[in-house]
């Protein structure tokens, strides 16, 4: 089995939670996916979590973010290197829109390639720069923005799912779920490929916006199940909206650069030119100007965006895309109704959903225990596709804890025998 991200393995299992909600392999099963890296993560307990006080949980997520970071720049440098504000993005790559021709002009004169494209759905024409051979991306953009300042400068930064490390594990045998072309009514979802399983035996488009995309996964077959599960099968999970059809965009497919916020944008614009009401997205990720701007036109175009707060702790740096003020923001709640403690934070925070001690689809076809805000966000997309709008969802919600937004949506959408 090859994995997309080496790196997530050493810094997303359970004891290790960071941006990456978790799915929870048995130790034995995880072993035989990572090859035996790190036995001692794996052998912690789901409840790991909950002993640690706020103060050591804050520290552990800080030092897994450092971890996952550096061991990301470390095994892929090649294709990945930070921003000017740090942040994890695809190397040598900067994203224009609203740049004038004498700009494009001047860009071109100081070394930089040049290449265009609209993105369909959306009607955004954006530019790509290649940036000159020796100049790091943290200085062209600097560069960048003096030589065009009326135009929107972005980095190709990356995004990761709320989801676990074995998340992107993927293999070339495992059968892609679809069914042909999707019409009509549909709900999106932005992620990793969606693996052939019992309970996902309904429509389902699949479209990749990254190399080998589409791909099976683990998260992105985890997080379909939550949202159009049917429960058939031995490994029945029943999802939010049962059966409803899916247009599924692999973002990552087997690319170490994959989940950039380009190719989110692409696939955001595929789902709407496709009638997509609904889009459910467990990534996180910085704050981009390309893809708050993509966000806020495909809302005006009728579609809903709905995104985990991810799981780097109530310290962390507001998530994104949940943090824009078009995205409705899901945290997650345990199996006694309290808030994640790994829960991370947004701007705001509308919804809440089981995101623990629950069930979802696996890829070879069973059910697994998985843990995080990745899988409390599908719930409320499904709830919000099947009710008809927000209105509805509103008056659905169960009230309880301030953090909780307006309240906790689908509370026994658990799949638990």
């Amino acid at each position: 089995m090859k994995f997309a991200r080496p790196w997530i393995i050493a810094g997303l299992l359970l004891s290790a939670s960071g941006a990456q909600a978790q799915l929870l392999p048995s130790p034995r099963q995880a072993l035989g996916q990572i090859g035996g890296v790190m036995p001692d993560v794996l052998e912690r307990t789901e409840g790991a979590l909950d002993r640690l006080s706020p103060a050591q949980l804050a520290d552990r997520l800080v030092a897994d973010r450092r971890v996952r970071i550096g061991d990301l720049l470390r095994r892929h440098g090649d294709v990945v290197e930070l921003d000017d504000r740090r942040e994890p993005a695809r190397r040598g790559v900067i994203l224009l829109t609203g740049a004038q021709p004498r700009s494009i002009e001047a860009l071109r004169a100081a070394g930089y390639g040049i290449d265009t494209e609209t993105v369909e759905g959306l009607d955004i024409g954006i530019t790509h720069l290649s940036v000159p051979t020796g100049q790091s991306l943290s200085r062209a953009l600097k560069k960048v923005r003096a030589i065009a300042p009326e135009a929107q400068v972005s980095a190709d930064n990356l995004y990761f799912p709320s989801g676990s490390a074995v998340a992107l594990a993927a293999s070339a045998a495992t059968a892609l779920a679809d069914s042909g072309t999707v019409r009509g009514r549909a709900a999106g979802l932005i992620d990793g490929g969606v693996a052939r399983h019992p309970s996902l035996n309904g429509p389902i488009e699949q479209k990749g916006f990254a190399r080998g995309a589409p791909r099976a996964s683990a998260h992105g077959t985890a997080v379909a199940s939550l949202i159009a599960g049917t429960g058939k099968g031995a490994g029945g999970i029943r999802g939010a909206a049962p059966g409803v059809p899916l247009l599924a965009a692999d973002v990552y497919g087997d690319d170490p650069a994959g989940g950039g916020a380009f190719a989110i944008v692409r696939a955001l614009g595929w789902m709407t030119a496709r009638g997509a009401s609904v889009v459910t997205v467990s990534l996180v990720g910085p704050d981009n100007p390309l893809l708050a701007g993509a966000i806020r036109l495909a809302r005006d175009r009728g579609v809903m965006v709905v995104s985990a707060v991810g799981n780097d702790g109530p310290a962390a740096p507001p998530a994104y895309p949940a943090s824009y003020a078009e995205v409705l923001a899901v945290t997650g709640v345990d199996g006694h109704g309290r808030l994640l403690p790994e829960a991370g934070r947004a701007r705001h925070v509308d919804f809440a959903a089981p995101g623990a001690d629950m069930d979802a689809a696996q890829i070879d076809g069973g059910k697994g225990r998985v843990r995080g805000t990745s899988f409390a966000a599908p719930l409320v997309a499904g709830r919000l596709f099947s009710t008809g709008g927000l209105t509805a969802l509103k008056a659905e919600a169960k009230a309880g804890d301030r953090a909780f937004g307006k309240g906790v949506i689908c509370g026994n959408c658990r799949n638990i025998d």
